[in-house]
């Protein structure tokens, strides 16, 4: 080979490595986030088939300040304060916790249906800022507690006002959505419960599941408590999974029902027994029985913490098969609100998949929706009152528990199959290589947070919004502010 061919041979691959290391400086710089951006800013909107925004659409919009809870006298007032403490499991474990009030969980919350709730958000110490987000309750947008999005986190020596109408009835929770991954995980969340005017005469009682240091926790309790029940009371145990994956429950000792899903109560749920209970991350189960005369344990096929019902001496039943499970999508009879699900407004699709490339200037192979790695998403754009249809498809290869804020989704087909029993959510496990088609009546306004709740997922970009046509936000994440909803 002579010189002149191995000079040329240099110089062509001289150039095609500037090339390369042009193209991939350049994906590296403009994947950089600034240190202050609105949301509205990035992203490409995605009308779904939908008319886009009309010329008048500047003169119309809408600030989410302007969207907030009634004004009057408020039913119930409570304050929360978050604060650092050290807390005591009962097997006298002490974890270095962020707390409402000084305690994990935070304060149970219990509220009549129709109730104005007043909520008053204090932060002692916590040095990053925290909000308080609703999850499941169908909140006016600016109260939707998303530091960033729909107010500015509140800091050490500040507060925030939250007001709202219990308009629902069930099992919601409420957590921090300011640095949500780190400070859920740490303890800043609690059981909010919306009751009928006239509570039935059972023994209710709300059981939030997460996990300290590896270690799982019902309540406060990282073993095996006692709770005494007299033979023959109605029981209704309000389920919580506050943690970022699926937990495989259980109810052993007695036939019981599924009587709620994600605080929507199910139509003629029917009895099971000896199953697992999936139960995603952020989702909730109503379950009801009736108290034998002999022991009920509720508990987690992977740990050894749960609590067992009954008579102190009472035996456990036998093990749970993990291979029978509950599937709301064939239990109970199912129902729709009487929306039609043939005809659609807007139809999207969010695929959920992995990409090689710059995530804020972070090499690596992250998680991506339609292709695209976060800000540059799909944003669904929505007007109030369509019907709305979204498809989701995951091809990650990891389980994304789905949660769209302010919204009640129906879940009405599976892997290219109607379901037999749609059922109502507000997060949805999507499985590995899974489709679900779900629909919603935009009844909202507002710009809404669609993520996944494995909290450490939606950091790392599996997050985008969900807007109605003309509303923006005046809130920013990062700045002087130091807004960072996850």
């Amino acid at each position: 080979m002579n010189r002149q061919l191995i000079r040329a041979l240099v110089a062509a691959g001289t150039l095609l490595l500037l090339a390369v290391l042009v193209f991939v400086g350049k994906a590296w710089y403009d994947s950089r986030l600034p240190e202050t951006y609105n949301v509205m800013e990035y992203g490409a909107p995605d009308y779904g088939g939908g008319p886009a925004p009309s010329h008048d659409h500047e003169r119309g919009r809408t600030s989410v300040r302007d969207l907030g809870g009634p004004t009057g006298v408020a039913d119930v007032r409570i304050e929360l304060t978050a604060r650092k403490a050290e807390i005591r499991l009962d097997s006298g474990e002490k974890v270095d916790a962020l707390t409402f009030n000084g305690q994990v969980p935070g304060p149970e919350i219990r509220v009549k249906r129709r109730d104005l709730v007043e909520v008053t958000l204090l932060n002692e110490d916590i040095d990053r800022g925290v909000a308080i987000h609703w999850h499941g309750v169908d909140v006016p947008n600016r109260e939707d507690g998303v530091a960033g999005v729909t107010q500015d986190a509140v800091l050490p020596g500040g507060r925030y006002t939250y007001r709202f109408r219990a308009d629902q009835l069930g099992t919601f929770w409420y957590h921090s959505h300011q640095d949500s991954a780190s400070q859920v995980a740490r303890g800043l969340y609690g059981v909010f419960v919306i009751e009928p005017r006239a509570r039935p005469a059972t023994l209710d009682l709300s059981v939030p599941v997460h996990t300290f240091g590896g270690k799982r926790v019902f309540g406060t309790s990282d073993g095996l408590v006692r709770r005494p029940v007299a033979a023959g009371r109605e029981v209704r145990l309000r389920v919580v999974n506050t943690d970022d994956v699926r937990r495989d429950l259980f109810l052993r000792g007695t036939p019981f029902r599924v009587l709620a899903i994600d605080g929507v109560d199910l139509k003629d749920p029917g009895l099971l027994e000896a199953v697992k209970l999936p139960l995603g991350a952020g989702g909730r189960y109503d379950l009801g029985f009736t108290m034998p005369s002999s022991a009920v344990s509720l508990g987690d096929l992977g740990s050894r913490a749960g609590i067992v019902f009954g008579p102190p001496a009472g035996v456990e039943s036998p093990p749970v098969d993990p291979a029978t499970q509950f599937d709301p999508a064939a239990y109970g009879a199912g129902w729709t609100n009487g929306e039609p699900l043939d005809r659609f407004d807007r139809h999207f699709t969010i695929e959920i998949g992995r990409k090689l490339g710059f995530l804020n200037g972070r090499p690596g192979y992250h998680w991506s929706l339609n292709g695209k790695l976060f800000p540059d998403v799909p944003m669904p754009v929505v007007r109030k009152g369509e019907l709305v249809k979204i498809t989701f498809v995951n091809h990650s290869g990891a389980l994304h528990p789905m949660h769209l804020h302010g919204h009640h989704v129906l879940v009405v087909s599976r892997n290219g199959e109607a379901v037999k029993t749609p059922w109502w959510v507000d997060i949805l496990d999507v499985g590995a290589d899974e489709r679900y088609d779900v629909v919603f009546r935009a009844s909202n306004t507002g710009i809404w947070m669609l993520h996944c709740h494995n909290l450490p997922h939606a950091g790392a970009g599996l997050v985008t919004h969900l807007t109605y046509d003309g509303v923006t936000t005046p809130f920013r994440v990062g700045g002087h502010a130091h807004n960072h909803p996850e």
